[in-house]
């Protein structure tokens, strides 16, 4: 195991400064890997952190779930461009055209159309083909095809895919197409094997500044299948860095080496978004710098990851994480320094215009999606954002949920108004845009990928 003193004490540093209880990264250059890990996978019952301790990855998981249909189809099992119900014929969404039209790329590249997830508080059936069953009750918000809008329900209909056409569970067809081939051996979904081996609980920060253990620890119920594909993934920096490999390799007889390329390239476009300015199959792709670079990160119940890999410069950075809501500018801080330092790329932060109150107030108000809500408001000197989960999805959960995003800073970018970055707090550096009509009333905004639809205009306050 290769160390870097300078990566170690970035990381020790940074931890500190987001008091993160536990961190584990890696980064991978010129061929060689360097790790780097900071604290414990427990506040009560402390183990160090290394490369090898087992975190929730969440959306990370959906490079594995595109990656099985990429095999899938390069051995002529799966047509990307045919239609979902070829392989899933009783698929039933809340438009019958679009349940018709919606294809297994528009799955991967989330151009489905559907909203972000069907968030259960019941106790329904929690496998895939209980959670597809459950599919007509999601919004739609767009026709397949017609944009892009990150969506946890496409990559769990797409695990149901791959379901449908290997005749085996989701699980163990992902262990069979790749994790054994590939030789991953700390990737798994099965609680039963995350016990045996050393893993990192997840922390949320309270309103008093206390920590506390997050619980369920996938964000949600042990053996519940239904998300697992969209983010039901465990795994280690170690086996993250070997999936990097795996990326940047020739496919090493899993997959043609031009199937990895082709899932690297853009299908879509992505406007004023910190995630990248496109979606490939399964990654989002983005420019640092001059640099090309392909990312996926996950937010789960006081867990967080990152996985940031640079292609023409065979590069990839890891980073993990187990506390809320400061997981995530730590891992954001960790990507950045070793594209620094390793490679003398600088992602650069946009600067936000001086606060303007007519341009405030034409935004302020609150916007919805299927399970959140973000609350804009302008107090005549500043612009600030709030999110959080629906108040009557959390009152009837009988799981806990993460805690909500406190207002904080945003800030109005250059240019023509709609597009804006956060300045502070959980979701700083997060950048996205606000839509309109044909009227140039604002309809939406766009964070994380996710469209949100405002359902109340607010004038700002004073």
């Amino acid at each position: 195991m290769a160390q870097d003193s300078r990566l170690s004490g970035f990381v020790s540093t940074a931890a500190e400064k987001f008091d993160i209880p536990g961190v584990s990264v890696g980064v991978l250059v010129d061929g060689k890997e360097f790790y780097a890990s900071h604290g414990v996978t427990s506040l009560d019952n402390p183990l160090p952190m290394d490369e090898r301790t087992l975190f929730p990855i969440a959306s990370a998981t959906k490079s594995f779930t595109a990656t099985a249909l990429m095999r899938l189809a390069a051995e002529g099992k799966v047509d990307l461009d045919a239609p979902v119900r070829r392989y899933v014929p009783e698929l039933e969404l809340a438009d019958e055209e679009a349940a018709a039209a919606v294809t297994v790329l528009n799955l991967l590249n989330h151009t489905s159309g559907l909203s972000w997830n069907v968030i259960d508080t019941d106790d329904e059936d929690e496998t895939l083909a209980g959670f597809v069953a459950k599919l007509s009750r999601l919004e739609l918000i767009a026709a397949p095809g017609e944009r892009a809008s990150y969506s946890q329900a496409a990559y769990n209909l797409a695990g149901r895919v791959v379901e449908k056409v290997t005749g085996m569970p989701f699980e163990k067809a992902v262990a069979s197409l790749l994790l054994e081939p590939v030789g991953l051996s700390d990737t798994f979904f099965d609680l039963d094997d995350i016990v045996t081996r050393k893993f990192a609980l997840g922390y949320n920060r309270g309103e008093d500044g206390g920590l506390r253990v997050a619980t369920p620890w996938k964000a949600y119920r042990g053996g519940a299948r239904g998300n697992n594909p969209g983010g039901g993934g465990i795994s280690s920096v170690s086996d993250l860095l070997l999936w990097a490999r795996f990326h940047l390799g020739g496919g090493e007889g899993v997959l043609p080496a031009e199937a990895l390329r082709d899932m690297q390239e853009k299908t879509v476009e992505l406007r004023g978004s910190s995630l990248g300015d496109g979606f490939g199959i399964g990654w989002f792709l983005l420019e640092v710098d001059g640099v090309r670079a392909i990312r996926l990160g996950g937010s789960g119940n006081g867990q967080f990851s990152e996985l940031l890999i640079v292609p023409e410069r065979n590069f990839a950075v890891v980073s993990l994480a187990n506390c809320g809501p400061d997981g995530h500018p730590f891992n954001q801080s960790v990507v950045r320094w070793a594209l620094e330092h390793y490679l003398g790329v600088i992602e650069r932060e946009p600067e936000p215009v001086p606060y303007d109150d007519a341009r405030a107030r034409e935004v302020a108000g609150r916007y919805e999606n299927d399970a959140m809500n973000i609350d804009i408001a302008a107090d005549g000197t500043r612009l600030t954002l709030a999110a959080g989960i629906k108040p009557e999805i959390r009152a009837a959960s009988d799981a806990e949920m993460p805690p909500d995003y406190a207002p904080a800073g945003m800030g109005l970018l250059p240019g023509d108004g709609d597009e804006y970055v956060i300045t502070e707090g959980g979701l700083q550096g997060e950048r996205g845009f606000f839509s309109r009509d044909e009227n140039g009333a604002v309809t939406g905004i766009d964070l994380a990928g996710r469209l949100f639809t405002r359902t109340q205009a607010t004038p700002a306050t004073r």
